[in-house]
């Protein structure tokens, strides 16, 4: 009897513990699978130059991408396990298949060096997230502001062409992205104390989703803005 009760009081701290494990686990899981797509698609040379040579299907691959990222970030909750599931990895693979154009203009060296120190970044802020005692949930709107900030600077430098405002534009978006990473760390441990022991299976699935998305975005981004600046523009 004792032993039985034991076993139904660890359900939930295992419940607990499995959402964040389980959002690490699909976010590793989506960028291992925009990896080897880049990889693949960037070894071959017919679709190289399908993306390079056709800017009407890069761009729509472009919108593509952010039309399901928007839609699966407002409509995850409301679709099932599978469908989220198959939104989440198809979003993945078609990131990768528009990410392999990296390869046309960084180097080995570069790209490598600013995915591990991207990685490094990440870590220490997913880390500093899950053991600080302070609230971080005020800093949630600066830094969508600033996210916004760098959006519109973004397209008014595509007409200004001003390396200065590009590398302001870079290493602000490391920040930015930096403090999302901790931001929606945080948000992903109170789903752990607030749901953790109480959703279904179904909800469990969709939240880790959600959860991997957030940190998934988070980690690409700062990857990328990291590039720009390791990086030399051709």
């Amino acid at each position: 009897m004792a032993q039985s009760r034991a076993e139904f009081l660890s359900i939930p701290r295992a419940r607990e513990r499995n959402i964040l494990r389980n959002v690490y686990l699909w976010m590793t899981g989506g960028l291992a699978l925009t990896g080897v797509i880049a990889v693949g698609v960037a070894g071959n040379e017919t679709m190289v130059r399908a993306l390079a040579g056709n800017p009407i299907l890069f761009f729509g691959l472009i919108l593509g991408e952010l039309g399901l990222v928007f839609y699966l970030s407002a409509r995850i909750m409301k679709m099932s396990a599978s469908a989220a599931t198959l939104s989440f990895t198809a979003y993945s693979m078609l990131n990768g298949i528009t990410l392999s154009v990296i390869f046309l203009a960084y180097t080995g060296a570069e790209i490598s060096l600013a995915f591990f120190t991207a990685a490094g970044t990440f870590a220490a802020m997913s880390l500093y997230a899950m053991t600080t005692k302070r609230d971080l949930s005020g800093f949630g709107h600066y830094l969508i502001m600033g996210l916004f900030g760098i959006i519109i600077a973004s397209v008014i430098n595509i007409f200004l062409q001003s390396s200065g405002l590009y590398y302001l534009i870079s290493y602000l978006g490391v920040f930015i992205f930096l403090g999302l990473t901790a931001y929606d760390t945080q948000m992903i441990k109170q789903w752990n104390q607030q749901f953790g022991s109480s959703v279904s299976e179904e909800q469990y699935v969709k939240l880790s989703i959600m959860g991997a998305l957030k940190l998934y975005l988070d980690f690409i981004n700062i990857f990328l803005f990291l590039l720009r600046i390791f990086g030399s523009r051709n």
